[in-house]
């Protein structure tokens, strides 16, 4: 055997122990976190857990959209002692909160575009300087991965609730909480894309005596651009799911009509809700896939 064949065998057997030892510590890690939770009495099921799922699951299998068209058109409420409270008709009720989902879907949809799209031009010039391969300047280099790191690793509510104390209750705080935390994902695909350039051809160009910006433009620029419309319909789809959520902390949109209906119990309501969003992350995901198909 070969002095080049026993190499190649002793790298692979270290690559094997290697990925075997990783595989251990995951296995332990995992060991670790189930026994201090059972020690702590945290993974209990609850007392009636099936009866539970039972009574959730009758309720949310009816949407209360429902209502449009089989609710009761003369819905009496009435105290403990048989009192006549109030009458609604429930299929009315039901048209104005299907009009006020609307106009919460169109809000959450307008929080995700315009913070997704300001996140990508914050994140374009931070990507440049974090690419290793176009050597920029360390001290810059360094600035800019610790603030894209930073950016991703606090969490969107977590800026949101930060911006709703500075910008007030209202969707701006919630396009600016979207696009802090999406700024370092964008930073990262960015950077991570230009470091899988072909740098014969960029050196190719700047060899030429082309300035930094004639070789941007002539050799990087339409090599990434698939790549970063192809990141920037992944990040705009996640950023859909994840602004749902901001109405929680008062920034509008569909979050606020699902922390109602949960506060008040009305599993029927969320039901809907769910399935709004659902469509919405369908139709998108259909859209953005067809899009990057024609790029490829």
């Amino acid at each position: 055997m070969s002095i080049l064949a026993i190499s190649f065998k002793g790298r692979q057997v270290r690559g094997r122990l290697g990925f075997a030892s990783l595989v251990a510590c995951y296995a332990a890690l995992v060991g670790v976190c189930l026994a201090t939770l059972l020690f702590a009495g945290d993974l209990s099921w609850g007392r009636t857990p099936w009866q539970n799922l039972v009574k959730s699951v009758s309720e949310f299998s009816r949407p209360s959209f429902l209502d449009v068209w089989f609710g009761p058109e003369r819905l009496e409420y009435r105290g403990e002692d048989g009192t006549l409270l109030r009458v609604e008709d429930r299929r009315q009720v039901e048209v104005k909160f299907l009009l006020a989902l609307g106009r919460a879907t169109w809000t959450t949809f307008q929080i995700a575009t315009l913070g997704s799209l300001m996140a990508a031009v914050m994140a374009l010039p931070l990507g440049l300087l974090a690419a290793r391969n176009l050597n920029a300047p360390r001290p810059l280099a360094l600035a800019a991965t610790s603030v894209l790191d930073v950016s991703r690793a606090i969490h969107t509510l977590v800026f949101g609730l930060v911006l709703v104390g500075i910008v007030g209750l209202g969707p701006m705080a919630g396009i600016l909480a979207i696009a802090m935390h999406s700024m370092g994902t964008y930073g990262k695909f960015y950077a991570e894309s230009i470091e899988t350039l072909d740098m014969g051809a960029v050196d190719a160009v700047r060899a030429t005596g082309a300035s930094s910006s004639q070789v941007f433009f002539s050799a990087v620029w339409p090599s990434v651009l698939p790549q970063f419309v192809s990141n920037h319909l992944y990040v705009w789809e996640f950023n859909i799911r994840d602004s749902t959520i901001l109405g929680l902390i008062g920034a509008g949109g569909l979050g606020l009509l699902i922390s109602e209906a949960v506060s008040l119990f009305q599993w029927s309501r969320l039901a809907t809700i769910l399935l709004v969003v659902i469509v919405l992350v369908t139709l998108f995901d259909t859209v953005s896939r067809r899009i990057r198909q024609a790029l490829l």
